[in-house]
């Protein structure tokens, strides 16, 4: 598939076909993808936790919700997904990787950085591994975990404390399901959201 149509094609998808497997090549292209992405100093501070069998995925959504509430419509369409990758990110890699010679950042302050680029290069990651699933015929999401649930997914699953919840990607087949409202907002288009030269100035032309 051409990029171009793979990033207009690309949607979130919320409802899933639990009866189609997500082929093991699928899961692994889209994890090839990933690794990828750029990352500052070519750091590559990145973990991708897969969950495919039933127990798995059980798991981390016991760990997510409360059992005494009832399903809301999102989660009963979230958890027929056959596969969630839980993209982490890794500071210490990137502040490990900042005080070598050739960087020079010798007291590993995470002040010096702008923005948490642990966090954006472990999403620019995931983008390609949500457009490679498109490529590969499969429906995705990415979506968070709530940050009180951080301490009980990370019981469950085994991960350590210094690595971040970036997000989660599902995979799998898509199935019908209603449209998102939130996609009555429109998309706002580059008349109103680039800027040439100063901020403010919309129009590209002199």
């Amino acid at each position: 598939m051409e990029l171009s149509r793979a990033i207009r094609s690309r949607r979130m998808v919320r409802r899933y076909d639990p009866s189609r497997p997500v082929p093991d090549g699928a899961v692994l292209a889209c994890l090839e993808a990933a690794i990828r992405a750029p990352s500052a100093g070519f750091s590559q501070g990145w973990d991708y936790l897969v969950l495919r069998s039933s127990d798995e995925r059980a798991g981390f959504w016991s760990a997510t919700t409360n059992p005494d509430e009832p399903m809301d419509s999102w989660l009963a369409g979230m958890a027929t997904a056959p596969v969630l990758i839980l993209c982490l990110s890794d500071p210490e890699r990137y502040l490990d990787r900042y005080a070598e010679p050739d960087k020079g950042w010798t007291d590993r302050d995470p002040a010096r950085w702008p923005v948490p680029y642990w966090d954006i290069d472990t999403g620019m990651a995931a983008m390609l591994a949500l457009l490679t699933a498109v490529d590969a015929g499969l429906g995705a999401c990415f979506f968070g975990v709530q940050p009180e649930r951080h301490t009980a997914v990370r019981a469950a699953l085994g991960i350590p404390e210094n690595r971040r919840f970036v997000g989660v990607i599902s995979l799998g087949y898509a199935v019908p399901s209603p449209t998102s409202p939130s996609l009555r907002r429109g998309r706002r288009g580059l008349e109103e959201v680039a800027h040439w030269g100063r901020f403010g100035v919309h129009d590209p032309l002199p």
